[in-house]
């Protein structure tokens, strides 16, 4: 018999015990619904949070300019009505604060910061044979023990820096945008360099120009860029979303990555030149990733068909930007449009029209070291009072590897995907047994919450079936293992995406090991993904090994 909610709840406010059903690591848009959704079936559940505050990639990327690329009504929770009649969304897509606050109010309404312990960053957890469970301890000293360990890190958590000497030299004001302090960082009127130009640099750039004394732009190689048409939303309009949630959750799950947009089933070479022309206009002038995630369905796929796409949205970057050689530095020669995620921007290239904002190519003139006064470049040397690095995240994995994360027999994770992440359905690895991964590498990415949602519902579902059935534990099998990377390999193919070095084929240049492509995501739709997820659990489970 299942132990009421109220009783398990009143436990789970004593966050001063060591011992728990479940431990989530994380305390984001993931860790805050796998709480919500364990408490609930009576569990005992504690989170272990490295921040003071709730938001994960919405606490930490307080830059300025950070905002959703996916529209704010399509991101948020879709589990609870109550909650979708309170909120209203003030922007079509919301800056950082507003989301912030978003995650503030989520956790407060259904009192989630009862169970979760702030300022404890995970160090290690290692699985114990012997009671078949695993130990967690923090870097302040802290041990706890739970049956269920749940990972909900996220994708792009783990900044890093660039392997840049004399970074620690520098006596101005440095950060990452990915580690943004609360206070901020005060660049009015002040000479600031930016460092990368992926979508946080793009977002930062944006809004630093407005203010700064001058800012510089250090890029080392371009990304398509595209408009991201972004209003303010009236309480009317977020009445008539409100109206229309049902219909558009429900749009999301049927979509190949559950954004709004759609891939449009024409061919580019289906249509005439003239309707080809009016179609990438439409696309262009809409919002968000319609241009990307709505465009004809070969754009991925066929080469040719994806230099029309791109040729398109340089000839549009030409026309933006006065000096054309500024224009061709911006303009990606080593890959095509949507091969690469596409940072969405707001008068982005028109920043460089501005007289007190310089761009420097890295290929052309490479950074050789951070000064005390600035950066020295092979050709010029530059004196900053500000220098930001927008480098990125050691993406998928990187949040792992920072974690100890052992075996039974003390084997690590991060030795065990050294040639690339392995796992099963993107929840599971084989020798690690009850632990369970929110939106793991080969998950089904896209508009992330919404796969968030089925991940924590499929995770929940699986360790309410192991209490039902007085079972103790659930692994997956190497044979489980080795299957799903044949699906995911064989979705892979055919995309020009994979024959492009970035974050999505495993690419850092800034991460020792990291310079051989491999695949670690998923590239089929989300309908596939959740189907396959769900044979799995309408058999039982039966292809884990339970016990």
């Amino acid at each position: 018999m299942k132990p009421s909610n109220n009783s398990n709840i009143e436990k789970n406010d004593d966050k001063s015990s060591s011992s728990y059903d479940a431990i989530v690591i994380g305390a984001g848009i993931s860790g805050l619904y796998q709480l919500y959704k364990l408490r609930s079936l009576g569990f005992k559940v504690l989170v272990l949070e490295a921040g003071t505050g709730v938001g994960g990639t919405w606490y930490w990327n307080r830059y300025p300019g950070a905002r959703f690329d996916s529209e704010s009504y399509s991101y948020g929770y879709s589990f609870s009505k109550e909650l979708l009649d309170e909120w209203d969304w003030k922007e079509h897509f919301s800056g950082q604060p507003e989301i912030e606050k978003y995650c503030n109010f989520v956790a407060d309404k259904f009192h989630l910061k009862d169970n979760i312990r702030f300022s404890s960053r995970v160090a290690f957890a290692h699985y114990q044979k012997s009671n078949k469970h695993w130990t967690i301890g923090t870097s302040d000293g802290m041990k706890f023990s739970a049956q269920f360990l749940i990972t909900a890190i996220g994708l792009l958590s783990a900044p890093t820096m660039p392997n840049f000497n004399g970074i620690k030299d520098f006596r101005g004001s440095w950060t990452h945008t990915g580690l943004w302090p609360k206070e901020g960082i005060d660049y009015h009127g002040k000479r600031v360099a930016v460092i990368g130009t992926g979508a946080s640099g793009v977002q930062a750039i944006q809004d630093i120009s407005k203010t700064a004394k001058s800012l510089t732009v250090f890029q080392r190689r371009p990304n398509w860029c595209t408009p991201l048409h972004n209003g303010p939303i009236s309480k009317i309009e977020m009445e008539e979303i409100r109206a229309g949630y049902p219909a558009l959750f429900q749009h999301c799950k049927e979509t190949a990555a559950c954004f709004v947009h759609t891939i449009d089933p024409r061919g580019t070479f289906e249509v005439t030149e003239e309707e080809r022309l009016a179609f990438y206009e439409n696309r262009y002038a809409g919002k968000g990733f319609g241009i990307w995630q709505g465009n004809f369905r070969d754009m991925l796929t066929d080469e040719r068909a994806n230099k029309l796409m791109s040729d398109f949205v340089a000839d549009k970057i030409r026309r933006r930007v006065n000096d054309p050689e500024v224009a061709e530095m911006l303009i990606p020669k080593d890959h095509g449009f949507g091969t690469r995620r596409v940072p969405q921007e707001t008068f982005y290239y028109e920043v460089y029209n501005q007289p007190h904002v310089k761009l420097i190519s890295m290929l052309e003139d490479p950074i050789e070291k951070i000064t005390e006064t600035g950066i020295k470049t092979s050709l010029n040397e530059f004196e900053f009072d500000v220098i930001i690095y927008a480098t990125g995240f050691d993406a998928v994995t990187g949040a792992f590897n920072r974690i100890d994360i052992r075996d039974g027999d003390g084997v690590p994770l991060e030795s065990k995907w050294t040639k690339g992440p392995r796992t099963f359905i993107g929840m599971m690895v084989d020798d690690f047994p009850n632990m369970f991964m929110i939106m793991g590498p080969h998950a089904a990415l896209g508009n992330n919450p919404r796969s968030i949602e089925y991940n924590v519902e499929w995770i929940s579902n699986i360790i309410d079936f192991i209490r039902d059935k007085n079972l103790t534990t659930a692994e997956a099998p190497i044979t489980a293992v080795d299957d799903w990377h044949e699906f995911v390999s064989t979705k892979a193919e055919g995309l020009l995406s994979n024959e492009v070095d970035s974050w999505m084929t495993g690419i850092n240049l800034n991460v020792k090991g990291k310079q051989t492509r491999t695949i670690v995501r998923y590239t089929g739709t989300a309908p596939e993904y959740r189907a396959r997820c769900d044979e799995v659990a309408k058999n039982n489970f039966e292809e884990l090994t339970l016990y």
